[in-house]
């Protein structure tokens, strides 16, 4: 072979190398993508068979939710299931700062968080708005997501964003049961946020009636 034609040879197959290098990129893309769009739509047995084939499991859509924060804002729990037995990041958030913990806890679905802390799940962060999922229990009301938030250690009197506590925020959207739970384990009544205002003067703001007697002193 003259070197003209070995130079086009070679030329050639490292065309061909570097195509197929490309389309493999372009296929795990692709099928990363239809992971994402299995989730969203919570069919498990299709997540399921696209995980068996490579996808990655915190692969994430153009707001940064992954299959997992999306399983848990819906409350699928056999999804949620299957996505942290493949190894699914418990602490992913997404691009406003919102964690699977987060999304359970504002959906109100305890099981979920049950899960998710029981695979890690960090009480700790906060999104982009300053709200932790212990934050997002109390305004959903959400009894059993704040138990277990605060069996994993949430500190029932932290001082939060303008110094608003768990049990303001319950009391704010008239939440009982989750204001006497708040109460039972150890709530200060008496604290104040940034304003000056306590729990029980915000659930009166809110016309709140039962929470305001529960929070007199």
């Amino acid at each position: 072979m003259n070197p003209i034609a070995k130079t086009v040879s070679a030329l050639l197959l490292c065309s061909t190398f570097a195509f197929a290098h490309a389309q493999q990129g372009i296929d795990q893309i692709n099928i990363n993508g239809q992971l994402v769009m299995a989730a969203r739509a919570g069919v498990v047995p299709r997540v399921g068979a696209l995980l068996a084939q490579g996808a990655k499991v915190d692969s994430r859509d153009r707001n940064g939710d992954s299959p997992l924060n999306m399983a848990s804002a819906k409350g699928r729990v056999e999804l949620v299931d299957v996505l942290l037995k493949a190894g699914a990041d418990a602490n992913l958030p997404n691009i406003a700062g919102v964690t699977p913990l987060m999304a359970a806890s504002f959906a109100g679905n305890a099981e979920i968080v049950r899960k998710l802390l029981a695979a890690g799940a960090s009480i700790a962060p906060e999104d982009r708005v300053r709200k932790n999922a212990a934050v997002y229990a109390a305004g959903s009301g959400c009894v059993d997501c704040m138990a277990a938030l605060l069996k994993a250690g949430t500190d029932v009197n932290a001082h939060l964003a303008n110094d608003l506590t768990l049990l303001m925020w319950a009391a704010g959207y008239g939440h009982e049961g989750t204001v006497r739970l708040l109460l039972e384990q150890g709530a200060d009544r008496g604290l104040k946020d940034a304003r000056g205002k306590t729990a029980g003067e915000i659930a009166l703001e809110g016309n709140y009636a039962s929470v305001r007697r529960l929070l007199e002193p």
